[in-house]
């Protein structure tokens, strides 16, 4: 590991001196790459994790394509030194001129996941290059084989192999990167085993980008569509296979319009087939929350269907749960299948009391014909991202940043925020002239009498006009005395 860091920070600090728009010739490359090996990504994605073309196509190729042509077009703006303007510049900082530069991080880790291979790695990868970094990446184990083609795809655009090294895609290789001399961490993954690498890298004092789990809300008030919004957390659930951390996993109905939400939910939930998941230990946590939930008085929407998983362990049945409890695990533990529970409330203030009773913050979606009133409802989530009267797919847009709150991380990918997360300010600061007055004098006094000083306080900050005309008066006189 020594020597792969060595390598990179070598490539990095070469990197790091081409314009930017220079280091983004291979972004532009990277999206056209992405059109002509479409099929091939396609292709072993569904090897590794089983997910159909289509939906690698929707909602990974096409998101990070998105990504990078949002690069192109904005990352030059985004990183351009920002000259400090004179107008908030303090008269006692008279001569100083000041400007903000965005300097990368150096060499970033970058530990990643396998329910979306190409896009969240893609995305955090291209913006850590785009921002001048070099990159270590870790891949998921679940999904080597989507890590491998796309790392040959990066070096196809045209970014050096020095520059962005894959790291073997095993359980290893993760703590050796967090334990190696990188410069910052992004990590995407669960809320446990984030606590022990933000411990880790804490006592390195190495900052760190946690995208962690989530349990998502989705609230459906009076005046919603109905309908429309059944189907919306349906396909929030169940989207991938329920193996996304922004999943729709408790929905709350305002209980007037509750049992006709449950009328909307009841032919989507029984016309599901079974999904095959990624991990048997999913399909074992799902049937244990579940079996929790009826245990306390939950109810299943449909009965249990027989089903036929020739033997496998990791085929499992979507399910709805009614009558839930917001006290119950299933309402506060994440989980990576589909299973929805839905929970009826009767006032705003309700609701936002039973979900504030789950810890994680990464993303929530609300329901109803008044955005006004959506919006509102919105400022008292705490949730990086939500979305009004759609769910997940707004999570995707280029421009916007990514990343939770509470038990759900912190920082954010994607977007200009997510790009400047890849960079650190450095202020450069030009003073001109021969003027010093806050040196010593040769003598070594004192050259500023702290009647100035005052003067200068009064004259820029006193609340009424007299006062600071009297303050004026006191740093001409101040300086009088001593020129």
């Amino acid at each position: 590991m020594v020597d792969r860091v060595r390598s990179c920070r070598e490539a990095q600090q070469s990197w790091d001196k081409l314009p930017v728009r220079q280091r983004l010739q291979p972004v532009r490359a990277l999206r056209h790459l992405l059109v002509r090996e479409c099929d091939a990504l396609c292709g072993v994605v569904e090897r590794d994790i089983g997910k159909p073309p289509k939906h690698t196509l929707a909602a990974e190729i096409l998101p990070l394509a998105a990504a990078c042509r949002f690069l192109e077009r904005r990352a030059a703006g985004l990183l351009r030194p920002r000259a400090v303007s004179l107008w908030d510049r303090p008269l006692w900082l008279w001569g100083e001129h000041d400007a903000v530069l965005r300097r990368p991080r150096g060499v970033v880790g970058i530990i990643g996941t396998w329910n979306f291979p190409l896009l969240l790695n893609g995305v955090q990868i291209v913006q850590a290059l785009t921002a001048g970094n070099g990159v270590l990446w870790k891949p998921s184990e679940v999904a080597p084989a989507s890590a491998e083609r796309l790392h040959q795809v990066l070096l196809q655009a045209g970014f050096p192999e020095t520059l962005v090294q894959r790291l073997p895609a095993t359980r290893d290789a993760g703590p050796e990167l967090a334990n190696a001399e990188i410069d910052h961490c992004v990590f995407t993954g669960s809320s446990a085993v984030g606590r022990v690498l933000a411990e880790q890298l804490g006592r390195r004092l190495i900052s760190s980008t946690l995208e962690l789990s989530g349990c998502d809300a989705l609230f459906v008030l009076e005046d919603g569509d109905i309908g429309m919004a059944a189907r919306a957390a349906w396909f929030g659930a169940t989207l991938n296979h329920g193996q996304a951390c922004v999943a729709s996993r408790r929905i709350f109905v305002q209980r007037s319009r509750y049992e006709e939400f449950v009328g909307s939910l009841r032919p989507l939930v029984a016309a599901a087939g079974p999904a095959c998941l990624a991990l048997a230990g999913q399909v074992q946590q799902a049937e244990r929350l579940i079996d929790e939930a009826v245990a306390h008085g939950a109810r299943r929407l449909d009965a249990p269907r027989a089903l036929d998983s020739n033997g496998a362990h990791n085929v499992f049945l979507p399910a709805a749960l009614l009558d839930v409890r917001p006290e119950m695990q299933i309402c506060r533990q994440a989980s990576f299948a589909p299973v929805l529970a839905v929970l009826p409330f009767d006032s705003e203030a309700e609701a936002l009391r039973m979900n504030a009773l789950c810890a994680y913050g990464l993303g929530a979606a609300i329901f109803s014909r008044d955005t006004a009133r959506a919006q509102d409802l919105a400022t008292h989530l705490l949730a990086g991202v939500v979305a009004i009267n759609d769910v997940i797919v707004p999570t995707a847009h280029p421009a916007t940043p990514f990343g939770g709150r509470r038990e759900s991380g912190w920082g954010v990918t994607q977007g200009a925020e997510g790009l400047l997360e890849m960079a650190v300010p450095q202020v450069v600061s030009i003073h001109r002239g021969q003027a010093r007055p806050h040196y010593p004098a040769p003598d070594g006094t004192t050259k500023v009498p702290a009647e100035m000083l005052r003067g200068l306080l009064e004259w820029s900050h006193a609340p009424t006009l007299a006062a600071r005309c009297a303050g004026l008066r006191r740093l001409i006189k101040g300086w009088w005395r001593q020129n």
